[in-house]
């Protein structure tokens, strides 16, 4: 999976709507291998982005989870070590 694209899904605060689009972008960057589209499939590229948004944001509203909510400060802090664990070697 790429690394840019976050887990949303129960955190506190909750997800909002540019985080579910910025992970959607990352996504269709992803697939398409094209960080910016060309001017011939940039109204495709959009139109993807905008129904994985719109998909992500379907799935995210009917999941449920007998977990409490993971803390986004924490969870960053978790990541920001593991990266630094990585480099470091």
């Amino acid at each position: 999976m790429c690394r840019n694209i976050r887990i949303l899904f129960n955190m506190d605060p909750p997800v909002t709507e540019d985080e579910i689009r910025s992970a959607a972008l990352q996504y269709v960057r992803k697939i398409s291998g094209a960080a910016k589209p060309s001017k011939a499939n940039e109204v495709a590229f959009q139109a993807a982005v905008e129904e994985i948004a719109s998909a992500s944001e379907r799935l995210l509203g009917a999941l449920t989870s007998h977990s409490a909510p993971k803390n986004r400060e924490e969870e960053a802090a978790k990541a920001r070590a593991r990266s630094a664990e990585r480099y470091a070697k």
